[in-house]
């Protein structure tokens, strides 16, 4: 006879949800340690770890045992921890990396943020200006070595999603894309590489343009222009496709609407909008895309988007939700096409 599985009491689940706070802290710190690359050759002690960085052996090995726990790290019969799959991706040199996501998850600014969480749903507006007088972007600016920390993070996230958007989406018949605020043009870079009929045009602000220059769009530089400005009031005219990657939800509908006005008012005609996000599912399944859409509410101010948001949007400036293209990563391109 089988027994039954029972349901674990209400509050013991609480108490799960609640230690995700203390794992996910814990795991930062041990990137921002550097720990991962420390133990990539061989196992080593806590002790031994200890001497390398300047930190108490005992607090680090209370440090390593609790991510152990959690797979980050696996300690052995001899005290020894050696590497596992999920402290890999916490590796600097890993591919891909998630380590600077996870340092800046335990960053002040960052924890801050969260911990203001009840003042964003009560006004309906971000954090950080709140907390530092500056918005997220602005605050990022003024402290260059965090906003360093959230552009390697985002770069790293960039290296999972822009390959699954170039494997998902068909760009034939797609002669010129823009890519609208695309950081250092990895996206395009991706996309141009694989389709070489294509030639793309990477568009942002001066400043991050002028870091472009010798990134990822280097060997495709050929079938490239790079060109900067304000992306709220013109995008440059003429392209077949207007594509846009973790740009839309970070803006409220209005600011958004201004975006994609501008994208209808330069696209070809029988040209494409391409819209890289999260789509919320209904429903009470479990999805990071929910809690995502509250980093975008205590940050920048934005949000994640259901479908009938994404064609509500669309339809507001211009254009018309034509299909949904899930990728293997968390994200779905999401096409519009002129009203």
């Amino acid at each position: 006879m089988v027994a039954e599985r029972q349901t674990p009491p209400a509050h013991v689940g609480v108490f799960l949800l609640l230690n995700g706070a203390h794992v996910a802290g814990a795991v930062s710190c041990l990137a921002q340690l550097g720990i991962p690359d420390l133990v990539e050759a061989a196992p080593k002690s806590a002790e031994e770890l200890a001497k390398q960085i300047g930190a108490d052996p005992q607090a680090l090995y209370r440090l390593m045992r609790a991510t152990a726990c959690v797979g980050v790290l696996s300690e052995d019969p001899d005290g020894k921890f050696s590497q596992t799959p999920m402290s890999t991706v916490l590796r600097t040199n890993a591919t891909p990396s998630l380590r600077a996501l996870a340092i800046m998850a335990g960053r002040e600014w960052h924890g801050r943020g969260w911990s203001h969480l009840e003042y964003c749903v009560r006004a309906g507006k971000q954090a950080l200006e709140q907390i530092y007088g500056a918005p997220v972007f602005e605050y990022l600016k003024q402290n260059p070595a965090e906003g360093q920390i959230f552009n390697d993070a985002m770069t790293q996230i960039s290296m999972i999603d822009s390959p699954a958007v170039a494997d998902a989406y068909n760009f034939d018949g797609i002669h010129s894309i823009v890519d609208i605020a695309g950081g250092h043009g990895l996206l395009l870079a991706t996309i141009l590489k694989r389709n070489p009929q294509l030639r793309g045009t990477l568009y942002d602000m001066p400043h991050v343009i002028e870091g472009a220059k010798n990134g990822p769009l280097k060997p495709v530089m050929e079938r490239c222009t790079l060109t900067s400005g304000d992306m709220f009031s013109s995008v440059p005219a003429g392209a077949d496709a207007y594509i846009m990657k973790h740009i839309i939800h970070d803006w409220q509908d209005d600011r958004c609407v201004q975006i994609l006005k501008a994208c209808r008012k330069g696209v070809n005609s029988g040209g494409r909008l391409l819209v890289v996000d999260n789509v919320i599912q209904p429903g009470n399944d479990f999805s990071p895309s929910k809690f995502l859409d509250l980093q975008m509410l205590i940050f920048p101010s934005g949000c994640e988007r259901t479908e009938k948001q994404f064609r509500d949007l669309f339809a507001a400036a211009g254009w018309k939700l034509s299909r949904i293209t899930p990728t293997v990563a968390a994200d779905s391109i999401v096409e519009g096409v002129p009203a």
